[in-house]
């Protein structure tokens, strides 16, 4: 059940339906509503990805309960995210870097964004084993938005994971072709939305966890005293519970211990970084690798196991497909404000994506509990972060 936040909300809010109580329609707390903010530079109107002009997020999420493979298909809490730029990003490639801090994961395309410094493709987010199937989706997607794909040039799409198997069974190949269809066509709809998108347990988040609670997708945002935005979503699947740390209070110390089977401290993260601001292929690796101080701040060490990748994109000097980008770039000092935006986003939206998630039960009995709001709330004003 999602519980109700304590705290009004000066950011613009969503009312949706939890995927575990299907009659229920509850307001979702997020960590702009805790009683202190995250870092020192302002939000966006949404605290989200989609502060950032243009750029949309869509979900298709497969929630199902089957026989066991062979007989059926198994337990499902899957699905794919979809960060969408806007525009082509085959007519219009969008600047991009990338950084990993622990190597344990895959993203296709990763390679190309290093080798070239740009994106081609939007960013599929999915479970480990899903990877072939979105990308094959994204293929066909893009072909068909796109004629002169495999006659001018060949695509290779940006996909990225996390294991979800504590929850969903990977046995079988649970997303298809139109749920990446879906996907992408809710992340162009929710362009200009002035809403944040669905967080939580949605998405290729259905079934991550994160820090011993129940994780998934979360998004936060920055405003530059420049006027750019800074934006980032998380597909959140780490950490260990007594290392959940929001606002600097050890909260994962403090709450009773969870009981019963947990997931594995190892899991992943992907966090994806987008501004509208003028970086170029290097600065949007610079900007990429901070995030990994903003999973630090609640409590990642990014285990052997785990993989924590990261991506950055700019829409700032965008241009047309083989022309030259037109336009300084911000370097050096200058980068210092989306520097420390992507630190703070990316700490929110991991709390976000802790904050709006349910309890899930998923396969084999396993249970990922949602981290109680009023819980976080309570233990942030005992330790003076109201």
């Amino acid at each position: 059940m999602i519980l109700a936040a304590a705290v009004p909300s000066s950011v613009a809010r969503r009312t949706v339906t939890a995927p575990t109580v299907p009659d229920m329609l509850s307001v979702v707390p997020r960590a702009a509503d805790l009683p202190v903010r995250i870092g020192l530079l302002p939000p966006g109107p949404t605290s989200s990805v989609l502060d950032v002009p243009g750029v949309g997020v869509g979900h298709a999420t497969v929630w199902r309960d089957e026989a066991d493979p062979p007989d059926g298909r198994g337990v499902a809490r899957t699905g794919v995210t979809v960060v969408d730029p806007g525009g082509s990003c085959w007519r219009r490639p969008v600047p991009a870097g990338a950084a990993v801090l622990n190597g344990a994961g895959e993203c296709t395309g990763l390679l190309t964004v290093r080798e070239w410094g740009v994106v081609e493709s939007p960013v599929f987010l999915t479970s480990t084993m899903q990877v072939g199937r979105v990308y094959d989706a994204a293929c066909e997607l893009m072909v068909e938005e796109e004629p002169e794909i495999g006659v001018e040039d060949v695509l290779i799409p940006v996909v990225a994971e996390c294991d979800d198997s504590f929850l969903s069974d990977p046995r079988r190949m649970q997303v298809t072709a139109e749920d990446v269809r879906a996907a992408l066509h809710f992340a162009r709809d929710s362009v200009g939305a002035g809403l944040p998108p669905d967080e939580g347990a949605v998405g290729a988040g259905t079934g991550m966890s994160c820090l011993g609670w129940k994780g998934g997708i979360g998004s936060a945002s920055r405003v530059l005293p420049s006027g750019h935005t800074v934006g980032v979503l998380v597909l959140t699947n780490f950490g260990d519970h007594e290392r959940l740390t929001v606002a600097g209070v050890p909260v994962g110390l403090l709450l009773p211990p969870i009981s019963g089977p947990t997931p594995a401290a190892a899991g992943s993260c992907v966090v994806v970084v987008v501004t509208d601001g003028p970086l170029d292929a290097a600065g949007c690796e610079r900007v990429a690798r901070r995030a990994g101080l903003g999973l630090a701040r609640t409590g990642s060490t990014a285990h052997h196991a785990s993989g924590e990748i990261f991506l950055a994109l700019a829409t700032g000097l965008r241009g047309d497909r083989g022309v030259p980008q037109d336009g300084a770039p911000v370097t050096g000092r200058g980068l210092d404000p989306y520097f420390a935006a992507a630190v703070e986003a990316t700490e929110e939206a991991v709390v976000t994506s802790l904050l709006t998630a349910p309890t899930v039960f998923g396969r084999d009995g396993n249970t990922s509990a949602g981290l109680p709001f009023g819980e976080v709330d309570r233990l942030l004003r005992e330790h003076g972060r109201a």
